[in-house]
């Protein structure tokens, strides 16, 4: 059966532009452009400077990342393997934070640096939670339907699918309505312009200032008996 994401050979090109791919895989441009530059996606420019990327890898990494063959851009990709996927389970100090069920936060970054301090951030400010952790963007969107954590952090730059598509591919599910949503991200004020449609109402930390930021924002987020005294 043809894909109706990719239109029959006799009609379909065999490159398309930044902004084509984009809308094919359900992405920002700025992602299709790190994708590129990645060697995830072959592509040349034309003499005018013009970025043409060939229909064959965009095909190629649609089917590999459980993509070809859906209709929107809203339906979540087939998961990965589950050894994308980390999850830390930080024990309560007390009987009292024991007695609170553990809400679920989850971190989607591919920074094990990142992973690390914000699982040291959590463990000290709110020991009662359990943190996992998605290494990729496909792997966190799977990993949010099956826990549907209380709290989803996310970075903006993911490999496989970028963090504002991914939120707002989750945004298109109503069970997302039960979730509290911060980003972190090392892009500063005007680099995160590109991803401006998904940020709007969004607690934004930059990545310099998480230690400083982030406790506050989980603790408007967190029942707050998961708060030490």
């Amino acid at each position: 059966m043809q894909s109706d994401k990719f239109p029959p050979e006799r009609q379909a090109p065999n490159h398309y532009t930044t902004i084509e791919v984009a809308r094919i895989l359900g992405m920002a441009v700025r992602s299709v452009q790190l994708m590129v530059d990645r060697n995830e996606l072959e592509a040349w420019k034309t003499p005018g400077g013009h970025r043409r990327i060939s229909r064959t890898s965009v095909e190629r990494w649609a089917s590999a990342h459980g993509l070809a063959g859906t209709g929107s851009p809203s339906h979540a990709p087939a998961p990965p393997p589950a050894t994308a996927m980390r999850t830390q389970v930080l024990p309560a100090k007390s009987t009292a934070l024991a007695s609170v069920q553990a809400p679920q936060i989850l971190l989607i970054e591919d920074s094990v640096h990142f992973q690390n301090l914000v699982g040291l951030i959590v463990k000290q400010h709110f020991p009662g939670a359990t943190l996992q952790v998605a290494n990729d963007g496909i792997t966190g969107l799977a990993l949010y339907g099956q826990i549907q954590p209380r709290v989803l952090i996310v970075d903006i730059l993911l490999p496989g699918i970028d963090g504002a598509t991914l939120i707002t591919t989750l945004r298109s599910h109503a069970q997302f309505a039960s979730s509290h949503l911060i980003v972190v991200t090392s892009l500063d004020e005007s680099q995160r312009e590109p991803y401006a449609f998904a940020l709007q109402g969004v607690k934004v930390i930059h990545k310099p200032r998480l230690v400083a930021e982030l406790p506050a924002a989980l603790a408007e987020c967190l029942p707050p008996g998961l708060v030490p005294t």
